[in-house]
């Protein structure tokens, strides 16, 4: 299976555009999809990011998608990588659930400081080293992708049934681990905001593939 992201930039004053030819071209980008075996497929985007993320088995992939709607995206958004230019940072595949009812999907998105991308990938390392494989809790299909060396993407799908308020030492365990990120990365979605005082915008889905 292959997970891959897309990172894109919205070009000024395009962002209302941009977000109304999504809506309305959905369809066409689910007949795409399913025309070349995507599954999962969706678009997301902060401040004036875009990052598209897709699963596939077959040949085709996401650039294959993005290539179908290429003049559409040269109107509104720069393209700053794609899935073959993002580095993976991070995955924690799990049990992943096929039926998309059973989960929601946690997306965020921050910017690396200078010189800082190798750092990220050694801390995510060492968890996954820690760890020894895959786990098989609340979060699934989890993988972070990085480009240029700056931007971050992640994608998770957490378990509903699953999803229980973390106790006071989980809180802490993350807290402490979100505290030490920030000397290498700052947010640009509002997972932290709780923990800084700082106020970012929420991650929102433009489009996702139908069925998923």
């Amino acid at each position: 299976m292959k997970r891959e992201s897309a990172f894109l930039k919205i070009k000024p004053e395009q962002k209302k555009t941009f977000e109304n030819v999504i809506w309305a071209a959905a369809p066409y980008i689910d007949e795409k999809c399913e025309e070349l075996g995507l599954s999962n497929c969706s678009v997301w985007t902060v401040e004036d990011r875009v990052y598209f993320y897709a699963q596939s088995e077959g040949e085709k992939g996401l650039k294959d998608v993005m290539d179908a709607f290429a003049r559409e995206i040269g109107l509104y958004l720069d393209v700053v990588a794609y899935p073959e230019d993002t580095r993976l940072m991070y995955h924690d595949i799990g049990e992943e659930r096929q039926d998309k009812s059973l989960i929601r999907r946690r997306v965020f998105a921050t910017v690396l400081k200078d010189g800082c991308a190798d750092e990220y990938f050694r801390r995510h390392e060492a968890l996954i080293n820690a760890r020894g494989g895959d786990t098989f809790g609340k979060e699934s299909n989890f993988t972070i992708r990085c480009a240029e060396n700056k931007y971050i993407f992640g994608y998770c799908e957490i378990v509903r049934e699953l999803d229980t308020p973390p106790t006071a030492e989980e809180q802490a365990a993350s807290d402490a681990w979100e505290t030490r990120q920030l000397e290498i990365m700052d947010w640009l979605t509002d997972d932290v905001d709780y923990l800084t005082g700082e106020s970012h915008e929420k991650m929102r889905c433009l489009f996702q593939q139908r069925g998923y």
